[in-house]
């Protein structure tokens, strides 16, 4: 590694830790003080403000094509744990997440805080336990966000969706939206650097990426719309949307590309910090 990437690394890591700090600390304070902040809710606007904050010190900038719901489930395509930092800036969301992420350092820490809905797929009854969890999130007005794959992957396809965990918002008619995200560098490799697959190591990859000045996202969003059928057949075609949302994020090219002009761009515009209802389903 170049010198002055690992100094850029090093001082991005004393940032990012000391802002995580403050944020766990400032979580943690609200949870001993108020009884609100114990609300999904809270937490979910708590990781937004989290996640906007690591945004910034990673240095992901963001192109965003399409509007972003507000409520009920949103499935996309799973690369790495930079998409949470990415979605949950956007608007307040409830993840779901396998349960290994739980025992992460820091990224576990403020998944838990942020009320992250932990799964074991191993386990049958935990995808029963999840899905009531899911519903009674749904049934508030929150923005579940799902990524059906099950694993995350080098981003070459879209993997096979996983249909179990859509019968709660189907049950209660809730909006359903489809999204794709991709990356680009200006150097380096995608797929080895960004994507977090195989069998790579959190902070060997997060130094790693500390070290990149800048990482292009492309969010590609489909409409929120209810779907007719049962879950297996609502499962193919959120996966052909979501497939074809992300060929176009590939056809595009990379979004830093000369003569490319995102309609929205997250450097531009601030997300938006809910402060009142955020829907119903």
């Amino acid at each position: 590694m170049h010198p002055l990437a690992m100094l850029l690394a090093a001082a991005r890591s004393l940032a990012f830790l000391t802002f995580i700090a403050c944020a766990i600390g400032a979580r943690g304070l609200a949870l001993l003080l108020s009884k609100k902040a114990r609300r999904r809710a809270a937490g979910a606007r708590w990781l937004q403000w989290t996640a906007e904050g690591c945004r910034r010190i990673l240095g992901l900038r963001v192109s965003r094509h399409g509007p972003f719901p507000g409520s009920g489930l949103l499935v996309a395509n799973h690369l790495s744990y930079l998409d949470i930092v990415l979605l949950a800036a956007q608007h307040p969301c409830v993840f779901v997440s396998k349960s290994e992420v739980r025992a992460w350092p820091v990224f576990g820490w403020c998944a838990s805080l942020g009320g992250t809905l932990f799964i074991d797929r191993n386990r049958r009854g935990d995808v029963s336990a999840i899905a009531g969890q899911m519903r009674a999130a749904l049934a508030e007005g929150l923005l579940i966000v799902l990524f059906p794959e099950g694993t995350s992957s080098g981003g070459a396809s879209v993997l096979p969706f996983r249909s179990s965990l859509l019968e709660p918002a189907l049950q209660l008619g809730c909006p359903i939206s489809a999204a794709a995200i991709g990356y680009s560098l200006e150097r380096g490799s995608v797929s080895g650097e960004i994507c977090y697959w195989r069998d790579m190591t959190l902070p060997g990859h997060l130094f790693n990426v500390f070290a990149k000045p800048v990482i292009h996202a492309s969010l590609r969003l489909s409409p929120p719309r209810l779907r007719a059928g049962d879950r297996k057949t609502v499962a193919r075609a959120l996966h052909a949307e979501v497939t074809a949302l992300h060929s176009a994020v590939h056809s595009a090219g990379p979004v830093h590309s000369a003569g490319q002009s995102p309609p929205q761009n997250i450097e531009q515009a601030e997300p938006v910090l809910a402060g009142g209802s955020p829907g119903i389903c």
